[in-house]
């Protein structure tokens, strides 16, 4: 007898092979069976007619370190289908625990905790431990962040790392590897890492070959040198020997809209000669901490949070300086510390992007602004309903992989991403006509549309619109993997 069937619908296995009807059945926390009929009884039966049984989504780029502890129902992520986050990006990791002076969060590291009281975990390990004793909702495979190790390790950031500030950063980014993580992250935009140099980065990213890691990067320059930073990131990947991952990929700004033509041009040259992965989310907007610089780089800025005057957060900036009678310049000043949202892309860029055909989805939500971009609760959805159904730009099949299969193969989660015989339950059931997007930029907490039933390692965690409070999650080893399926080099710009 197995524990679950899912009968009756239209399975999209993840590998980017055309959708059948079947019955999936789960004994524990693996698929034990798909087949056409299966007639064996089960504990549970769920009705799956007319809907779609799909792996359950991976998220390639999250920011959900902390949300793993403090809200591990991981409302955000399981309403929407994900039952696996990738989490330590940007440069930004919970663990090591940073020195910082008491009540003061060096930014960016405050889009983890503003307040700094979660910055506790003195070893990568003692997170990991306390990931494990306090499961999640979700699974969860963790990076290492370079501003983390980097604040942890120097007294002054706006230069480059002496050589016993380097060791001591790659010595606590072995430990990390040693102990469970799966990559190290840069965030070489942001002012705490933008003085490291290039070298700086290579040597405390060594430790990655002997454990088979990741680099993942959110680039130095995404803007008018987006070119540079493409390829000072193939070099760090290279020199280092490792798989690199460019996060949220886009290029911003009015003077560089329609430059992915390019960029893409590029990494697909590149990949011919070493293993290049990439993400994006599906929007022009992006959201990070507020400074003037960006939004006056920006066409439109929402703040979304402030510690000093919180009562602003969902509100326009523009609108704020002109209450309090000052310049968008002087208003941010006021405001900060604070996050914001800037609207600083090309939709045309956004979807040439999105339809390559190595790019994986990723959220990049940030789960702890009090008045967050919609990307947190809606990005899986927006895919497969604005993005798939609706405009017709990926199929469902290819929709489904870029968010599954894709993912699970580049970061190396062995049995995830797919479903087939001996996997790992993860699964995902929707209606492929409903699903979509609830969250907006006026509203943007609210769980998708058409999202059904979500079940990690065979539990259910969210039914029919709410969350069950089960949490099976696992930390996540990685291995590297075999594909099951080519992805195409070039896909047809829109």
């Amino acid at each position: 007898m197995y524990d679950l069937i899912i009968r009756g619908g239209t399975v999209v296995d993840g590998t980017g092979a055309d959708r059948f009807r079947a019955d999936v059945a789960i004994s524990e926390d693996r698929i034990a069976c798909i087949e056409p009929h299966i007639r064996e009884r089960a504990r549970h039966v769920v009705d799956a007619s007319g809907q779609v049984v799909a792996p359950g989504f991976i998220d390639a780029h999250t920011h959900d370190d902390r949300l793993l502890l403090s809200d591990p129902d991981m409302a955000p992520k399981v309403s929407q289908g994900v039952t696996t986050v990738v989490a330590g990006n940007c440069g930004i990791s919970l663990a090591p625990m940073p020195t910082m002076p008491r009540g003061k969060v060096t930014p960016p590291l405050d889009l983890l905790d503003e307040a700094g009281g979660w910055f506790r975990f003195e070893s990568f390990a003692e997170y990991v431990r306390a990931l494990e004793a306090a499961p999640a909702a979700s699974n969860a495979a963790l990076l290492v962040g370079h501003t983390t190790l980097r604040v942890g390790a120097m007294s002054q950031l706006e230069r480059a790392a002496t050589a016993q500030e380097i060791a001591l950063m790659a010595a606590s980014a072995d430990e990390a590897l040693s102990v469970g993580a799966i990559g190290i992250s840069t965030g070489l935009y942001y002012e705490p890492a933008q003085a490291a140099p290039t070298e700086e980065v290579i040597e405390v990213c060594r430790p990655l070959a002997r454990h088979g890691g990741l680099y993942c990067t959110h680039m130095r320059n995404e803007a008018e040198a987006v070119m540079d930073s493409l390829n000072e990131s193939f070099r760090i990947a290279r020199e280092v020997g490792v798989p690199l991952v460019i996060s949220h990929h886009k290029v911003n700004g009015l003077p560089n809209h329609g430059r992915s033509g390019e960029t893409l041009a590029c990494i697909d040259a590149c990949r011919q000669h070493q293993e290049i992965s990439l993400d994006c989310y599906p929007y022009s907007a992006a959201s990070t901490i507020l400074t003037a610089d960006r939004a006056a780089a920006a066409m439109r800025t929402i703040v979304t949070w402030s510690k000093p005057l919180p009562r602003y957060a969902g509100r326009d900036l523009a609108h704020i300086a002109a209450e309090m009678g000052v310049s968008e310049a002087q208003a941010v000043d006021k405001l900060l510390p604070a996050g914001a949202i800037y609207f600083s892309m090309d939709e045309a860029d956004v979807r040439r992007i999105l339809s390559y055909g190595p790019t994986m989805i990723g959220s990049d939500g940030l789960p702890h602004d009090t008045f967050p971009h919609p990307r947190l609760w809606s990005t899986f959805p927006r895919v497969l309903g604005h993005y798939s159904r609706d405009l017709g730009l990926l199929s469902l099949e290819q929709a489904v992989h870029k968010m599954t299969g894709l993912t699970a193969r580049t970061f190396g989660l062995p049995d995830r991403g797919e479903l087939r015989r001996g996997a790992f339950a993860d699964v995902v059931l929707f209606d492929a006509d409903k699903v979509g997007e609830a969250a907006t930029f006026e509203q943007p907490i609210a769980p998708a549309h058409g999202i059904h039933g979500v079940w990690v390692n065979g539990v259910q965690v969210w039914k029919d619109g709410a969350s069950t409070g089960a949490r099976p999650g696992k930390v996540l080893r990685r291995r590297v993997l075999r594909s099951t399926r080519k992805d195409s080099k070039k896909v047809p710009d829109v």
